[in-house]
């Protein structure tokens, strides 16, 4: 029986092949993109026509000095993230219930996976690190800054989430009280009314367009102070209403800045945080359900060459949900109706306990298992779908230790039925926390790809699609490029990441076949195990 071979450390991946060439600052590597085109006839017959194309991946190997902005700076999230930052990069150890506790970054994909890479001359599964595929930025390298309506300092900000341990916050506050959020914005027409009492650090007026200016001026400043050569935006400040996409107003890039110069009611805090990164020439990730990147904002992403992702973190129910759902379905099981039933006490729970703002979260949550739905139409005729009911509640009470209760109901052989009950437990903020790193961390790295086919090229190299879909494995609802398919299924979405580093090593998708192992030649009876 084949073991398992896996490195623990982030070790450097070299590939020999005469494939993929090593430049003093990138690597290029030539890769066979294998795809099956199906072609239907008048008659219903259906042919599959294998296709290759050959691609040319450049990464750039020159990990740059980043600096991530957070909206949200001192809301449960944003303290998390930068104190367990803080914890890793000087090592601090503390004492809860159990005992000594020293920092890691569990539930982050690349810094705590690993990737099968391949195979040793024994047949042994040789496992290595996510985060040596690729030169990657280190979590404990990056500069943090960013806004808040709320004007604590982290180190208090931290103390009023309750998410890390007491003996850790005493050892964080020196490292955490000289940091001040920027002032941020606030349109209280997007955010619930019960959010008001926080509003003490705000940017003065209704003037968006002055408003755009400061966070613009706020970018520039960090980046010089640290002297970065990268900067990213993300959102993970409050939930908001939707807001209405309507022609003239947000749907052309020229229309959102017009409507931003006239202050238009209908542009929303979030987005002008996204055109203020876009025209600084930062990524803008959107950690928050509501419609954030409107068509205008892509648009202008697109004219800038820079990228955007989102939407929502997809953290604990969700994720589930994108698991068993993908799993029935591709077990022949139909699922024909689920309940989810949340409560959670932080101030996330209070912002969603006003309806607008509760309905984006809905929203985010519901769509998460369509495409699994679409592709069995064995089950499903065209237009059925699963009855998808979400219920959120705040319950002070339980914190940031969010509660889920989800059924699943489905439709088995011969018309049976099967009930699938599931209680999730969940500290909301130390689920989110690893995501919002994985989302820089995987974005910058994206930036430094670059691609060109090789037949009938014209020999320029191009950015991946300003939609940035591979983010999709951290994100409720994924935002990807005009026309292509949306995939929830979490493996498909982890897959897909995994292979396009492949890719970018000259690799071939790893495919789990085995198919050295069920052809091999069998010169002695085995004994089937008892």
């Amino acid at each position: 029986m084949a073991a398992h071979i896996a490195f623990t450390q982030p070790t450097s991946v070299r590939v020999k092949s005469p494939h993929v060439q090593y430049q003093d600052s990138a690597m290029v590597s030539q890769y066979d993109y294998h795809k099956t085109l199906v072609e239907t006839d008048a008659d219903g017959n259906v042919q599959a026509v294998p296709t290759t194309t050959r691609y040319e991946l450049r990464t750039e190997t020159n990990v740059p000095k980043l600096g991530v902005m957070l909206v949200g700076l001192g809301g449960n999230n944003g303290t998390t993230v930068v104190g367990a930052t803080v914890a890793n990069r000087l090592n601090l150890q503390w004492n809860d219930r159990e005992g000594l506790k020293s920092p890691n970054y569990w539930g982050s994909v690349t810094q705590a996976s690993t990737t099968k890479l391949g195979v040793d001359a024994q047949g042994n599964d040789v496992f290595v690190p996510f985060a040596s595929l690729l030169p990657m930025v280190h979590p404990n390298d990056v500069v943090f800054d960013g806004w808040d309506i709320s004007g604590l300092n982290l180190a208090d900000a931290m103390d009023r989430a309750q998410v890390l341990e007491y003996d850790l916050r005493r050892q964080l506050k020196p490292h955490l009280a000289q940091i001040v959020p920027r002032p941020g914005i606030y349109y209280p027409d997007f955010i619930a009314a019960n959010q008001a009492d926080r509003a003490d650090n705000v940017l003065a007026g209704t003037d968006k367009q002055v408003h755009l200016d400061q966070l613009r001026a706020d970018i520039r400043d960090f980046k010089t102070r640290h002297q970065l050569d990268k900067v990213i935006v993300l959102w993970t400040a409050n939930t908001e209403r939707f807001a209405d996409v309507t022609e003239g107003v947000n749907t052309t890039a020229t229309d959102l800045l017009q409507s931003i110069r006239d202050s238009h009611p209908e542009v929303a805090p979030s987005t002008v945080y996204a055109v203020a990164a876009v025209l600084e020439g930062c990524a803008f990730i959107n950690g928050s359900p509501q419609n954030t990147n409107v068509p205008g904002l892509i648009e202008l992403a697109e004219q800038q060459r820079v990228f955007v992702g989102g939407d929502d973190f997809k953290s604990g129910q969700t994720k589930m949900k994108s698991v068993l759902v993908d799993f029935l379905v591709n077990a022949g099981i139909k699922p024909v109706g689920i309940t989810s039933y949340n409560h959670l006490g932080n101030n996330d729970g209070k912002n969603l306990s006003a309806p607008s703002q509760f309905r984006s979260k809905e929203i985010s949550k519901s769509n998460v298992v369509d495409d699994m739905v679409a592709s069995n139409g064995i089950l499903y005729q065209p237009g059925e779908h699963p009855d998808h009911v979400v219920v959120i509640k705040y319950v002070p009470a339980v914190g940031d230790s969010k509660r889920a209760l989800d059924e699943y109901y489905s439709k088995i052989f011969m018309h049976g039925t099967n009930t699938i009950s599931m209680h999730n437990t969940c500290e909301d903020s130390l689920l989110a926390t690893p995501l919002i790193i994985d989302l820089f961390v995987l974005c910058e790295l994206l930036q430094r790809i670059s691609w060109r086919v090789i037949e009938g090229s014209d020999d320029q190299f191009r950015p991946l699609a300003t939609v940035c879909s591979p983010l999709s494995y951290l994100l409720k609802a994924p935002l990807v490029p005009h026309g292509a398919p949306v995939v929830n299924a979490l493996f498909k979405q982890r897959s897909s990441v995994i292979n396009l580093l492949r890719a970018c090593l000259g690799l071939a998708p790893e495919s789990h076949m085995g198919l050295e192992h069920i052809t091999v030649n069998q010169v002695a009876s085995s004994t089937p195990s008892s």
